[in-house]
């Protein structure tokens, strides 16, 4: 079995003793149903127009093109820091990317990462477990809807 990292959790099996829970999880089954989740990211389209009207087309267009590759970035580095049990600087990288998001209309992942660093303030790793896969799926989404929004014209 691989080991927990701080958070009691790891990328495949970790008994979460100290809850209570049993070191055997269950019988084996048959069929197994996997649900998709799909989150609807709403974009800030007047952040991006006044983005535009203050940088013009090209301008805005770069700082929306490096605003992207450093979220992609951050997702990354919150997602390495959450598998090594690195909560500091996970902290760290969530509010990096919140800051990231809000200038360019991405309120809800700046939203969601706030939602993991109150997770990691509060040392609850069931729930930084679920908002951390919630911010990446939304963080995912971001980033390509973005583009739909930012190519429409001004």
């Amino acid at each position: 079995m691989p080991q927990c990292n701080q958070f009691n959790t790891s990328m495949y099996h970790c008994p979460l003793t100290f809850l209570g829970a049993r070191k055997n999880w269950g019988e084996t089954v048959e069929h197994v149903t996997l649900l998709t989740q799909r989150e609807s990211v709403r974009v800030d389209t007047g952040r991006l127009e006044e983005l535009y009207r203050h940088l013009g087309e090209a301008g805005a267009e770069d700082v929306v093109c490096r605003a992207l590759e450093d979220l992609a970035a951050r997702l990354a580095d919150i997602e390495r820091c959450y598998r090594s049990g690195e909560a500091a600087d996970m902290r760290r990288y969530a509010r990096s990317l919140a800051t990231i998001s809000e200038p360019i209309g991405l309120q809800s992942l700046a939203r969601v990462a706030g939602d993991v660093i109150i997770c990691i303030d509060y040392g609850d790793p069931v729930a930084l477990a679920a908002t951390l896969a919630r911010l990446l799926r939304i963080g995912e989404s971001s980033l390509t809807d973005i583009w739909d929004v930012a190519e429409m014209p001004v």
